[in-house]
Order: structure tokens, then sequence, then C-alpha cells
């Protein structure tokens, strides 16, 4: 009994875990994907930061 009280607490911080890096892999945040590339400026990433959501397309 004393092992079981031991082994729960750990098998259920193993499925947490496991279930926290499912939920990345299957829903990725959006600025994960528009992140900058490691060897961009800073100055550069100031000045091409998107719009606002919600915010219509400038018309050409």
């Amino acid at each position: 009994m004393a092992m079981l009280a031991v082994l729960i607490p750990l098998v259920m911080l193993g499925v947490v875990l496991v279930l926290g890096r499912y939920e990345e892999l299957l829903l990725p945040q959006e600025d994960a994907v528009r992140r900058e590339p490691a060897g961009a400026s800073p100055a550069a990433a100031a000045t091409s930061s998107p719009a606002p959501a919600g915010t219509p397309a400038p018309s050409p």
C-alpha cells in the first residue's frame, strides 16, 4: 500500500506532463509561428510588427 502512495502521484505527474506536450504539438501558439529568426536585428523586428487583430488591411 505504501508503494501505491508513492507511485500514484508520480504516474499522475507523468500523465500531466505528457498531456502538456501533446497539447503543445496539437495546438501551437500563433507567436511561435511568427517568431523572428535568431539572427534578426532588434531594429528590424520593431519595424516589421504585424497590424493589430481586427484591423482591416490597407487598400492599395
